[in-house]
Parts: C-alpha cells; sequence; structure tokens
C-alpha cells in the first residue's frame, strides 16, 4: 500500500478488540478515506491476544505507521497496551456497551499512568478520532494539510462531518 507521502504501508493503524467491533468504525473509514490517507483494521484483543497486539505495536513505526486508533470497550485495555509499546501517538476510542454505556472504556482510555499517554475522543467518538488522526499525520504532509484546510472552512461552512466526507452534503 502506498500513502499520500509516497511511504509504503498504511498511515493509520486502526486496532479494535473485537470482530464484533469492526462495523462501528464506518465513520473513521470514511473519514480517513477523504483525507486519503492509508490504513488498515486489525482485529486483536489485549487480553485474548496480548502477543498480536505487541507485534502491531512495535512493527507499526517500520511498516510507515504515523498514528494508531484504538477502540476498545468495557476495560478498553487496548488503547494503553499499544501506547505502552510504541512510540507513535495512540488515539484511545472508548466503545459503548450495555453495562455502563462506555463510561468504564472512557475512564480506562483516560486514567493513563504518567507515561503512557493515549489521546481520547468521546465514546464511540471513531469520526473525531479520524480527524485527529488527519491532524497528526498532516503536520508532515502539505497534502493532508491542505485537505483539512478545506475540511475546516466546510465546517465553519456549516457542513455535516459525515455528509461531507461521504459526499451527500
Amino acid at each position: 500500500m502506498t500513502s499520500s507521502s509516497g511511504a509504503t504501508g498504511p498511515q493509520v493503524a486502526i486496532v479494535v478488540g473485537s470482530a464484533n467491533d469492526v462495523p462501528r468504525l464506518d465513520e473513521a473509514l470514511a473519514v480517513l478515506d477523504w483525507f486519503g490517507l492509508s490504513h488498515e483494521v486489525h482485529v486483536a484483543s489485549a487480553h485474548r491476544s496480548p502477543r498480536r497486539v505487541l507485534e502491531l505495536a512495535e512493527g507499526a513505526a517500520a511498516s510507515g505507521v504515523r498514528v494508531f486508533i484504538a477502540g476498545a470497550g468495557k476495560a478498553a485495555a487496548l488503547p494503553g497496551a499499544i501506547a505502552a509499546s510504541t512510540t507513535l501517538p495512540v488515539i484511545g476510542v472508548p466503545f459503548s456497551s450495555a453495562d455502563l454505556g462506555g463510561l468504564d472504556a472512557l475512564l480506562a482510555a483516560v486514567q493513563m499512568p504518567r507515561g503512557v499517554p493515549v489521546a481520547t475522543v468521546a465514546i464511540d467518538g471513531v469520526a473525531n478520532a479520524a480527524i485527529l488522526a488527519a491532524e497528526i499525520c498532516g503536520l508532515g504532509d502539505a497534502d493532508v494539510t491542505a485537505r483539512l484546510q478545506q475540511f475546516k472552512a466546510e465546517l465553519a461552512g456549516g457542513a455535516d462531518v459525515m455528509a461531507l466526507v461521504r459526499g451527500t452534503r
């Protein structure tokens, strides 16, 4: 896979703990596509497949990844497990659940120990996670920065985020 900056591999690695969580990513994938950011989705659980999580985290930078988005519910250990194993930025997305509505996942993602930061968005805030990933990638990519400027101008003009990125505006 080639990114808009010419690097091979995905610019954004998205990791969720369960295959059941993949459909929750639709908005994030639409946003990343709109910004022209290459991405891959991985299913790896911090609890059920910790070695896989570690391999993803440790090998990401060498494959061109610039930022992680990690979505998890309940105990939400996944964002922290990735952040502990990489120097790349990690954006945590707490997923809602029937148990506590996602508050447990939110607290797990934001209450990281000093030295292991996880940038955390709202419960089920996958679109904002993707926008934040674009802003991070835009720090070193003029094309992404130009798209961000266009995006912000459209929002200022009253555009709905998802209608804009899906081209239904």
